[in-house]
């Protein structure tokens, strides 16, 4: 089917707050959009998830931190920032005289670090969301990261949750490196989150043929990119399945409209573009534009009327009715 109008309505809600359209930001890709707003106005998209915020300021890891991989890349940065105090004077302000609509991310060491942090966002303008980024060690629990335990997650979101100000609503965003991605979904809403942001990246390493020595100075690193989607749509597909009344932020190797559209179906209200920026920085605005078409062409007039849509039953098979001379005669007048 080919259309030519895209009058689509492409507002979505998640969490009961509006926005104009369904395309963000990923965490990490964009630092906090200022980078971006060279080729387009920020403003323009639904939201801008903003790079993880911890306490202090972090230099990251030891170099080499990249990695390119066939389809994809890895990356090991260690959650380099400036800190909460230069983020809410710098990025969030400078966010907020754009107007545009701030996803803040926040991510910590300890179950204290993140009720820190989320306390510390209070009576600051501009935050549409917070993004609870629980793909961190625990260093209280031997380094075990938070979202691969249940009980740790919870933790987290629960103390997230009672230090964030009230109406903000607030996002855990899941690793799909676990065994049951619907069961720790499960219990961060138990926890009070308020959606959930999937995926994390996979966590994935290269080993240089030529050094024989792993490509990146932390070993491992964070698997990002078209490589990923199929994985991500799984974990949004069994999510949604799990919990269908909770909104999903999905995200995971969308490079086109129609990467976001396949997310969409699968169960997601919106989508966080990430790693494709890195070769094309005006992605976010044009697969927003090539999502919107899509939807146009198939008669989709409002964006959130296939939110989910690839879960609805199966039509049921329809009988073979028979044509011609035997087609017209009683069951019991054919011949066996």
């Amino acid at each position: 089917m080919t259309g030519t109008s895209t009058t689509t309505d492409m507002s979505t809600t998640l969490a009961g707050v509006r926005f104009p359209n369904p395309v963000f930001t990923a965490s990490g890709c964009a630092a906090a959009g200022q980078e971006l707003q060279q080729f387009f106005d920020v403003a323009s998209l639904g939201g801008v998830v903003t790079k993880s915020i911890m306490l202090a300021a972090r230099s990251g890891r030891a170099t080499p931190r990249m990695a390119e991989t066939p389809s994809g890349m890895l990356n090991s940065i260690g959650l380099q920032g400036p800190g909460i105090d230069a983020f809410l004077e710098k990025d969030l302000a400078w966010l907020h005289g754009k107007g545009a609509r701030a996803v803040v991310s926040i991510a910590g060491g300890s179950v204290e670090d993140y009720a820190t942090l989320a306390s510390r966002l209070r009576g600051h303008d501009g935050i549409a969301m917070v993004e609870v980024n629980i793909s961190c060690p625990n260093v209280e629990s031997r380094g075990e990261v938070f979202a691969c335990d249940p009980r740790a997650a919870s933790a987290v979101v629960s103390a997230v949750r009672k230090n964030v100000a009230p109406g903000i609503p607030v996002f855990a965003k899941l690793s799909p490196d676990v065994t049951d991605i619907a069961l720790i979904a499960r219990s961060c809403v138990d926890a009070g989150a308020d959606g959930l942001s999937l995926i994390n990246t996979l966590l994935g390493m290269v080993i240089d043929t030529d050094t024989m020595r792993p490509k990146l100075a932390g070993v491992t690193g964070g698997l990002s990119g078209p490589a990923i989607r199929p994985v991500a749509v799984r974990c949004t597909w069994q999510v949604h399945q799990a919990l269908p009344d909770v909104p999903i932020l999905g995200m995971g190797g969308i490079r086109t409209g129609l990467d976001a559209l396949e997310l969409l179906l699968a169960g997601a209200s919106a989508v966080s573009v990430g790693t494709t920026v890195f070769n094309d920085p005006t992605a976010p605005v044009r697969i927003l534009r090539e999502l919107q078409q899509a939807l146009a062409d198939r008669g989709i007039e409002r964006l959130s009327d296939v939110v989910g849509l690839a879960h609805r039953p199966l039509d049921p098979p329809q009988p073979t009715v028979p044509t011609g001379p035997i087609g017209d005669l009683l069951p019991e007048e054919v011949e066996a």
